[in-house]
């Protein structure tokens, strides 16, 4: 687990004026990790740390000399075209630098003259997804969704019984995760409308958003050696957010008895800052099971997983319609939620995906599934909040959803805050739908 160090002091102020506003997702005490470059131009991708409205280009931080050592390692393996190189060096190489990049980028600096020319404003660049993405695993970590879902299937039995001993998950698609922005076609496959005896082959028509954080794994293990629980943080990079798209239609029809297919690989997008598990510290809270649950089995259990194994990451998602953004109106918040009630934790999907010698790599992306609260209206999908369809939501503008519609662009939203530490954020994860092109 992350101890608070120097970095976490909310005190710290940035020669970067706004990194020091109050309501910034990206101060001194954040500085998350993705990969951009400048807006049309044909300029090769490279590593970059933001730091209030702008983006320290770390290829030219790193020509410029202003790090050494261990930290100036780091800086080279992070200035590629892909942060891959860097998560592979490991905690002890991001921790250098991190910490060099807060001491050189605080007010009263050294090395502000040398860096202030490695600054780009964040509204003059374009991202691509922050690292090569090798394989993608997305969990069910949430019993209020799970319980949510099951209801609507199975009101007797809505939470099958395995949820509660082990961490689920199922292989997804890695081709097709895109970058805040994305736009994507309504997906197409069979489905089974009510009463019919055979499928039909046609446009999604319960197209829906999945509310999740992405977990970035670092340096990974060889073949055959799992990580232990008390290893698992020290092989995560970072997080970031994550929209895991899904056609419930195609997916009612589709997954039994192996899962999710078309209903999922189609689209999945990615926020493209990662905020490394260093800068949440300040926002580590106790792991809970409610009383009379079943305790984990050993080898998902470690007294440091119980003391702070959850992360207090507040979540919001908002929807913008078609008309919305023709009228001039902004996106109207649908859902607001935290990490913090997830049943299963970053430590303990590491520990199991890994238990059986499943290599992770670095790059590997791990989705949480769908990050729901206690509370309907901390849903993190259309599906719970409309209670499968049934019950609509009315938009300011007047405007009704069941399930998306084309044109419809879903926005998350994360960030953490509380008294004494500074507020951090993941910035945005936008996605667009748009019509279908193979009907």
């Amino acid at each position: 687990m992350n101890t608070l160090n120097e970095t976490h002091d909310p005190a710290l102020r940035s020669w970067v004026a706004s990194a020091n506003q109050a309501s910034s997702d990206f101060p001194i005490q954040n500085l998350p990790f993705a990969v951009f470059r400048r807006q049309g131009s044909a300029e090769a991708f490279r590593g970059g740390v933001a730091i209030g409205e702008q983006i320290l280009d770390l290829a030219a931080a790193a020509a410029s000399g202003a790090f050494t050592g261990d930290a100036a390692g780091a800086l080279q393996a992070a200035a590629g075209e892909t942060l891959n190189a860097l998560m592979a060096l490991g905690q002890p190489a991001w921790s250098a630098l991190r910490l060099a990049l807060s001491r050189s980028l605080r007010t009263g600096a050294a090395e502000e003259a040398q860096l202030a020319a490695c600054l780009v404003p964040q509204s003059d660049v374009e991202y691509t997804v922050p690292a090569r993405i090798g394989d993608y695993t997305d969990f069910y970590t949430s019993v209020y969704h799970a319980t949510n879902i099951g209801r609507q299937f199975r009101p007797d039995n809505p939470l099958l019984p395995n949820f509660k001993w082990i961490p689920i998950g199922y292989h997804g698609r890695a081709s097709s995760i895109g970058v805040s922005g994305q736009t994507f076609a309504r997906p197409v496959g069979q489905t089974l409308p009510p009463g019919a005896t055979e499928p039909s082959f046609g446009p999604c028509k319960r197209l829906d958003y999945e509310l999740e954080l992405g977990v970035f794994v670092g340096s990974g293990n060889a073949l055959g050696e799992p990580i232990a629980i008390t290893d698992a943080e020290a092989s995560v990079f970072g997080l970031c957010l994550l929209n895991d798209w899904s056609a419930r239609d195609i997916q009612a029809w589709e997954y039994q008895p192996l899962g999710p297919f078309l209903s999922k690989n189609f689209a999945t997008t990615i926020s493209p800052w990662i905020v490394t598990l260093e800068a949440l510290g300040p926002y580590r809270v106790p792991f809970t099971r409610p009383e009379g649950d079943p305790q984990p089995l050993p080898y998902l259990d470690a007294p440091a997983n119980w003391a702070q194994g959850a992360i207090d990451v507040q979540l919001e998602v908002l929807l913008q319609t078609q008309a919305m953004r023709d009228e001039g109106q902004g996106a109207a918040r649908l859902t607001r939620t935290s990490y913090r009630h997830a049943y299963w934790t970053v430590a303990q999907m590491v520990a199991h995906h890994t238990v059986n010698g499943c290599n992770l790599q670095p790059g590997d992306l791990l989705g949480t599934g769908t990050l729901s609260g206690p509370t309907l209206d901390e849903a993190g999908a259309l599906i719970e909040l409309t209670v499968g369809g049934k019950q609509p939501l009315t938009l300011p503008n007047g405007q009704t959803r069941t399930y998306l519609e084309d044109g419809d662009a879903v926005l998350l939203r994360g960030w953490c805050e509380k008294p004494g530490a500074a507020r951090i954020g993941f910035g945005e994860c936008v996605g667009t739908v748009l019509p279908s092109v193979n009907a």
